[in-house]
């Protein structure tokens, strides 16, 4: 091996953080994760509100919410009987946002 070749400084300062960076594109990279967080994007929401506006059926919707909640993008509180889940992951949050803008609001569809 080359010793006179080095790691770029940027590649330094990014390969610590690609494996996080890509757990969470992973977490994003489904359909009807999208459109949950599309939905959370406008602020929290129930359970029930996010079947509402999504469509989703429930044993998915919960499948989807375990994983976004393993992943560390949501979290959940319990009011009562009832959940309800906001994006708690700032870059997701921020991503989400974008995403929101060009792709979900009705003006862009």
């Amino acid at each position: 091996m080359n010793a006179s070749l080095s790691v770029h400084p940027l590649m330094e300062a990014m390969a610590p953080k690609a494996a996080g960076v890509a757990a969470l594109l992973s977490g994003l990279a489904n359909p009807n994760r999208l459109m949950i967080l599309c939905a959370l994007v406008e602020g929290e929401r129930s359970v029930g509100a996010l079947i509402d506006a999504t469509g989703i059926a429930p044993t998915s919707m919960s499948q989807h919410l375990n994983k976004l909640k393993d992943e560390g993008i949501v979290a959940a509180r319990r009011e009562h009987r009832t959940l309800f889940y906001t994006i708690i992951h700032p870059a997701a949050r921020d991503l989400m946002a974008v995403l929101h803008a060009h792709f979900c609001e009705k003006d862009h569809a």
